[in-house]
């Protein structure tokens, strides 16, 4: 079911390891023509377009995309209240979790009359968006409203795609989230044509600063296209997990967390490293009995038979750590021996679940953690979803006379330096005078 990549023995000078634990094809060029399309037909034609895509792509005949709020409100009223139980716990330690991200002004003084605030503000309007495919997610509502909040965004609109089911309205457990966190401006629109739809204004949907949010390639694509029309969090690919274990490690625990990583979509990756031969025979024996069992069976067994995923052996942890950082997973878990010593060694993950009682299922909900995360080995530079992503930063200086003439001199040697003369005269202007 899950293929092997044996890496014993090779030559670690050489081997490329990123290279060597392929991912899933997610080619995003690909889709460009056909989001391209949509994205002009939204540009041009405005609400009739997303109408139009509306009844094509899901099958919904609608005169309108915003959610009324009476429509939210009953759905939180009628929302299971352990699931609302769940969902305001979630919500609580996200909350507290951003509140401690958030940055502050910083004030550097150079001397009498000169200072620089390196200021924090947050960014006036964002499009947040939700997937309403193969599952309702929910979590991505909190995960996207809950550091915005923080950050101190002032205006927030969301939208999920509309639903045959509901009625042309996205999944009610979507709704009665933004209910929780006082999200009323929702629309059910879903797809490319609801991030063009954030970029370009249109119908009751006033234009957006930046858009953030996880979704298909159509939807990775538009972000693409639209990134500098709107400011992007990041193009999310297909969901992954890596395991770094040692023969420590319970075969269960490893097992149900690669089927649950894999439960997410056929494309999502489910990646074992470790140098136990033991282990990776175990798992692939409870691989066997889980995958036929699970409720999603055939999704399951597509990723985790897919490329993407695989049972990597290595001959130590040294090398496992290696792999580990070159793959660059989304989620890492490290159940090893001295596992919190093993995580302080990678540099390179969206996030990392330290230990066998802390699976990536967690993340995904209570952890206090963001669950939106870079992906396709995107964590080699990047980081997940926080209250930095709403935030950003502008310099004001301040000057007085007193602190202009102590560069002065500088400031002109350095334009002379670059052939930008009147640089130096906007400066030197300020000093012909006898008085100012």
């Amino acid at each position: 079911m899950i293929r092997r990549i044996d890496l014993r023995g090779a030559d670690r000078s050489t081997l490329d390891y990123r290279a060597a634990v392929p991912r899933a094809d997610f080619d995003v060029e690909a889709a460009v023509p056909a989001v391209h399309e949509i994205c002009e037909a939204v540009r041009t034609r405005g609400l009739e377009a997303i109408l139009d895509y509306g009844r094509r792509f899901d099958g919904v005949d609608a005169d309108d995309v915003r959610v009324p709020r009476a429509a939210i409100d009953q759905a939180l009223e009628q929302l299971d209240p352990d699931v609302r139980a769940g969902l305001e716990e979630s919500i609580a330690r996200l909350r507290a979790a951003s509140e401690r991200e958030l940055e502050h002004d910083v004030t550097t003084d150079f001397g009498p009359g000169a200072r620089i605030v390196h200021r924090k503000v947050a960014v006036g309007r964002v499009g947040l968006y939700v997937p309403g495919g193969l599952a309702p997610l929910v979590s991505t509502v909190l995960m996207n409203v809950v550091p915005a909040q923080v950050a101190g965004v002032p205006s927030i609109a969301l939208s999920s795609s509309p639903q045959q089911e509901f009625g042309g309205l996205p999944h009610p457990t979507i709704l009665a989230a933004c209910a929780l966190l006082g999200i009323d401006e929702v629309y059910a629109v879903g797809g490319a044509q609801a991030i063009a739809m954030f970029a370009y204004g249109v119908g009751p949907c006033a234009r957006v600063d930046m858009v953030t949010g996880p979704g298909n390639i159509y939807v990775v694509t538009a972000k693409r296209l639209l990134k500098g029309q709107i400011g992007i969090d990041s193009e999310a690919g297909p969901t992954e997990v890596a395991i770094l274990a040692d023969d420590s490690a319970d075969p269960d625990y490893v097992a149900a967390d690669l089927v649950a990583e894999a439960e997410h979509d056929p494309l999502a990756g489910a990646v074992l490293i470790t140098d136990s031969e033991q282990l990776a025979r175990q798992v692939e024996d409870r691989l066997e009995t889980l995958v036929a069992s699970t409720k999603h069976s055939e999704r399951v067994h597509q990723a985790l038979s897919g490329r993407q995923s695989a049972i990597v052996l290595v001959d130590d942890l040294d090398q496992g750590i290696a792999v580990a950082d070159a793959y660059a997973a989304e989620h890492l878990e490290v159940q090893t021996r001295d596992a919190a010593a093993v995580a302080a060694r990678i540099r390179n993950a969206g996030a990392i679940f330290v230990g066998d009682h802390a699976p990536t299922a967690l993340g995904d909900y209570c952890a206090g953690s963001n669950h939106v995360l870079p992906t396709g080995g995107c964590a080699c530079h990047s980081s997940g979803l926080s209250v930095r992503n709403f935030t950003k930063s502008i310099h004001v200086v301040d000057y007085s006379r007193q602190g202009l003439q102590a560069v002065a001199d500088h400031v002109v040697t350095l334009a002379e330096a670059e052939d930008l003369p009147a640089h130096g005269e906007s400066v030197r202007v300020r000093f012909s005078r006898t008085t100012r």
